[in-house]
């Protein structure tokens, strides 16, 4: 696990917050960080770990909420089987995928800052999952895309060492901040189940992937 050491700064950009906000955060001791000197620094790995156990957590706040429906998120045009190995490659594969939804109006901008985020942080959350993910101006309403990686990339600094073969890549609008985590935290904990993981994997074809992901709209 990459364990690099960010700035506020870069935590900031990271969650889409302020700095002033992730300093507040790290003198109430709401988020790991420590001091060298006078300065704040946070260990990228703890940081990522802090994340996803938030998005646990609210799961199940948002499961007693409206369910997310996946199909109107998602088309079977956007479910694909990737071939490539390394997750640079699969990445840019997955946000042209994305970039054909007509809510995405700039496919460059979309390839270029999820790019941006994962140099910053992996969005593996384990178990084989990636759930690479952006809110940006040039997204008109939340959408996403699906890829199932034939060869399970093994680059993606996951936190239990599992190679990612199921991407689920998602954008948003910049002002969609609460209906993109809720989206991100329901696939982070429906996909916990191993039954639907092993049965994502293996289907036959993306129309298959596509209606395991819509059986319970």
């Amino acid at each position: 696990m990459d364990d690099d050491i960010l700035t506020i700064e870069e935590v900031a950009k990271y969650l889409r917050v302020s700095d002033r906000t992730v300093y507040d955060w790290a003198q109430k001791g709401e988020i790991p960080a420590g001091k060298i000197g006078t300065v704040w620094r946070f260990k990228k790995s703890e940081v990522e770990k802090w994340v996803n156990e938030r998005l646990s957590a609210g799961s199940n706040a948002a499961a007693a909420e409206t369910a997310v429906q996946v199909r109107n998120i998602l088309s079977p045009g956007r479910v694909v089987f990737i071939q490539q190995s390394s997750k640079h490659d699969a990445l840019v594969e997955l946000a042209d995928v994305l970039a054909t939804a007509p809510q995405v109006k700039s496919g460059k901008e979309l390839s270029s800052e999820i790019l941006k985020r994962e140099a910053l942080m992996s969005t593996a959350v384990g178990r084989g999952i990636a759930i690479p993910h952006v809110r940006l101006s040039s997204v008109t309403d939340l959408v996403m895309a699906v890829g199932i990686c034939k060869a399970p990339i093994e680059d993606f600094q996951t936190i239990d060492d599992v190679p990612v073969n199921i991407l689920i890549m998602i954008a948003a609008a910049y002002n969609q901040h609460a209906y993109y985590l809720k989206t991100i935290s329901y696939f982070s904990a429906r996909l916990k189940k191993q039954e639907l993981r092993d049965a994502v994997a293996a289907a036959a074809s993306p129309r298959d992937v596509y209606d395991l992901l819509v059986q319970n709209d």
